[in-house]
């Protein structure tokens, strides 16, 4: 295809006059969960964290596992960009842009949890180190202090990263746009691109100084949520291994995530000449390679629990394996660790409907794990009588699935106004070949 079939192709999904049915269906399903969050989240803040199941010992669950398995989603969206960016890999031209509108979407619904799990969400900018009068600092010991700072520089970079991308195709989309409105909307986003050797050469050093920022940050973010848990006493969270177990887990599950969103944007969109089977091989590719690394976790964990011979530490393996919520377990380990090996065949690998199952299979069975790894340690204390089950009630539902819709319309109205692909990249991939 030439260059300027491309730019008309990739614009006129911004620059259409109505999303199309799908989209609208989409949409309004999106904001009817999204309305349903926002109900939720007025009577938590009227009723307070009791409208949830958790209870003693259970004080942490749904609403944690959320925070946990949104932050995780965030993470590969900007590793999968920033990485193959630095490595100088031209597949990822297909792929960059809506995998980093993803991580900004997934880290915004993550960022609500931890606020509305304080029981008085009013308080959240106590973990900020403000000077006041009183000499009141947060606990730096503390990994949600920790949290504060790896997420906000996170928050930051990607979103710069995500921005500072879409310049060029975004004043592609303000030269074709045919409203005014559209022109000055998208004029304003674009800060004045003129396409001249001086603002690619600046864009150039800029991106790749984002994307070596980008990199790191992956790995500190989520060893920094692994840390909220490690950093206790409790059996089953005071492990070493859980920064590298969580950041794999982070990728695996962004990666299944990336993956189910290039297949819907192929086929609504029709964008097959673009996100080929090739890309979504090497997709499946690294997501059982993340998902190979994730079962070396749970063999690894069992194996040091039994080898250490701390009675506490089998005593929790032994109640994730048998106990009340042994469910959990057995079915991480079906969704993680079985049907990935599926994708050791190539023809699996290019199967759509195989990787949609596969893909959707890994984000319930990474929910699943957040949830067994969080309540299978609280459930079972050292006395019986501190021993009690969680039972979710309906709010606990009504804020997973608004999470969920959430999301989901802020992804759609990022494929809604702005550039789905990179117009600028795959304009130079095709040239190249």
């Amino acid at each position: 295809m030439s260059a300027a079939a491309i730019t008309d192709e990739i614009a006129g999904i911004a620059l259409r006059r109505h999303g199309g049915r799908g989209w609208w269906i989409l949409f309004a399903m999106s904001l009817a969960l999204t309305v349903m969050l926002a109900g939720g989240i007025v009577v938590l803040l009227v009723r307070g964290v009791g409208i949830w199941g958790i209870d003693m010992p259970v004080a942490w669950s749904f609403a944690i596992t959320n925070y946990v398995w949104w932050i995780g989603i965030g993470m590969a969206g900007t590793f999968i960009s920033a990485a193959l960016h630095l490595t100088r890999q031209g597949w990822r031209s297909a792929l960059s842009r809506h995998a980093e509108a993803m991580t900004l979407c997934a880290l915004a619904v993550s960022g609500l949890f931890p606020v509305l799990h304080l029981g008085r969400p009013w308080f959240a900018y106590w973990i900020m180190p403000y000077p006041d009068k009183m000499g009141l600092w947060p606990q730096w010991r503390s990994a949600l202090t920790w949290d504060f700072f790896a997420i906000g520089t996170y928050v930051v970079v990607s979103a710069l990263y995500f921005y500072v991308g879409q310049l060029p195709d975004l004043a592609a989309v303000r030269d074709r746009a045919t409203t005014r409105g559209r022109q000055v909307f998208y004029a304003l986003l674009a800060l004045g691109w003129r396409g001249e050797a001086a603002d690619w050469r600046r864009h150039a050093t800029l991106t790749r100084l984002l994307a070596a920022l980008a990199v790191p940050l992956v790995f500190s973010v989520h060893s920094m949520v692994a840390l909220d848990f490690s950093e206790g006493l409790l059996p089953g969270w005071h492990s070493t291994i859980f920064p590298p177990f969580f950041v794999a887990g982070a990728l695996f599950s962004g990666i299944a995530m990336v993956i189910l969103l290039s297949l819907a944007m192929r086929r609504a969109y029709g964008l097959g000449r673009y996100i080929t089977d090739v890309h979504l091989d090497k997709l499946a590719k690294l997501m059982l390679a993340a998902g190979c690394v994730v079962t070396y976790g749970y063999a690894a964990e069992v194996f040091t629990a039994y080898y250490g011979g701390d009675p506490f530490e089998t005593a929790v393996i032994a109640h994730r394996l048998h106990g009340a919520y042994a469910w959990t377990f057995w079915s991480t380990v079906a969704l993680n660790s079985v049907a990935i090996q599926a994708l050791w065949w190539p023809a699996a690998r290019r199967n759509r409907l195989v990787l949609v199952l596969v893909s959707a299979g890994v984000l319930a069975g990474m929910w699943l794990e957040r949830f067994m790894l969080i309540v299978t340690s609280l459930y079972r204390d050292y006395l019986p009588s501190s021993w009690g089950m969680f039972y979710p009630t309906l709010w606990d539902i009504v804020f997973l699935l608004g999470s969920i819709g959430l999301f989901g319309l802020l992804f759609l109205l990022f494929v809604r106004w702005l550039p789905v692909l990179a117009i600028a990249e795959l304009r130079r991939t095709e040239a190249l070949r």
